[in-house]
Parts: C-alpha cells; sequence; structure tokens
C-alpha cells in the first residue's frame, strides 16, 4: 500500500468491532473537522485500561502491526503487556500507517479528551473524534514544524462555527 491510497476506514472498521475504546485524533480528525490537509497516517488516542489494551493488541495483530523506525529485528509484539509497558507506537500495518497514542502531547489523560470529544459515523461505524480545541491543543504542544499549517486551518475552521 503507498501512502496516496491511504483509507483509514478499515482500521477504524476493526477498531469498532473490537470494542476498542479510541478517540480519532491527527490528521484524520482535522479532516473529519473541514480541514484541507492531507494526511497519509491515522493516529488514534486510547484507553490504557487493561481489557481496552487486550482489545487493542487483538487488533494490532489482526492487521499486522510492527513497530515503524525501529530495528526490524527488534523482539517487540504488540500485545497487551507491551502497551502498557509503553504509552505511545507507531506502526506500520497491512492497512497503512497507523499511531497509537496513550498520551498525545498536550493532553492530560484519555478522559480528558473523551470530555471533549464529538461522535460522528464513518462507514456506518460511529466513532469519537477529538474536538477543535483538543486538535489545536495536542498540535501546539508538539511543536513541530508541519502542524503549523494544520493550526492555522482548524483556528479558521473554529470561527467559522463560532460565528465569527
Amino acid at each position: 500500500m503507498t501512502r496516496e491510497d491511504f483509507n483509514p476506514q478499515p482500521l477504524i472498521e476493526k477498531l469498532v468491532d473490537a470494542n476498542v475504546n479510541f478517540i480519532v485524533i491527527g490528521g484524520v480528525a482535522a479532516v473529519l473537522h473541514g480541514s484541507p490537509v492531507v494526511t497519509f497516517d491515522f493516529d488514534i488516542a486510547y484507553e490504557r485500561t487493561t481489557d481496552n489494551l487486550e482489545r487493542l493488541a487483538a487488533v494490532l495483530a489482526a492487521v499486522k502491526a510492527k513497530l515503524r523506525g525501529v530495528d526490524p529485528d527488534l523482539p517487540l509484539t504488540p500485545d497487551a503487556r507491551a502497551l502498557k509497558s509503553g504509552a505511545n507506537f507507531t506502526f506500520d500495518t497491512e492497512l497503512g500507517e497507523f499511531d497509537c497514542l496513550g498520551w498525545p502531547d498536550g493532553i492530560n489523560s484519555y478522559s480528558e479528551l473523551l470530555d471533549g470529544a464529538l461522535e460522528q459515523e464513518i462507514g456506518g461505524r460511529k466513532v469519537l473524534v477529538a474536538s477543535i480545541d483538543d486538535l489545536i491543543r495536542m498540535k501546539s504542544a508538539a511543536g513541530r514544524p508541519k502542524d503549523e499549517f494544520g493550526i492555522l486551518h482548524l483556528r479558521e475552521i473554529q470561527k467559522m462555527q463560532d460565528g465569527d
């Protein structure tokens, strides 16, 4: 799969069908709010309870997730124990790039992100999507130059929604 062919819907379906507690964040969330900035990966924030880690690990196994950007011989199986030992993971999967963040930049907890999340339907499945305020906070806290353009778009969308 090339980056240009990326479609997050199959990952979303697997996560929802497995009852994983997650919130869509990153570029896909920004696009769902109306941003024109193209993204080639799928980012989620996930609840870090034991049961949810087990469900997420099962999805990761099903999509043949491997850590991205590390030595391929690194012996890490993305099981619940490994997920509990870390927090933020970047994976290559058979469905594309998939980032699972237990502690996204600028956010203190999953429940904090959950408070502002909005429900949207994607491919017939209901998912939670981070609010524009939270997306701006995460992108600002990450401090990456590539996020500056996205923040500008999110602020403009926010102004339109507020009627300014």
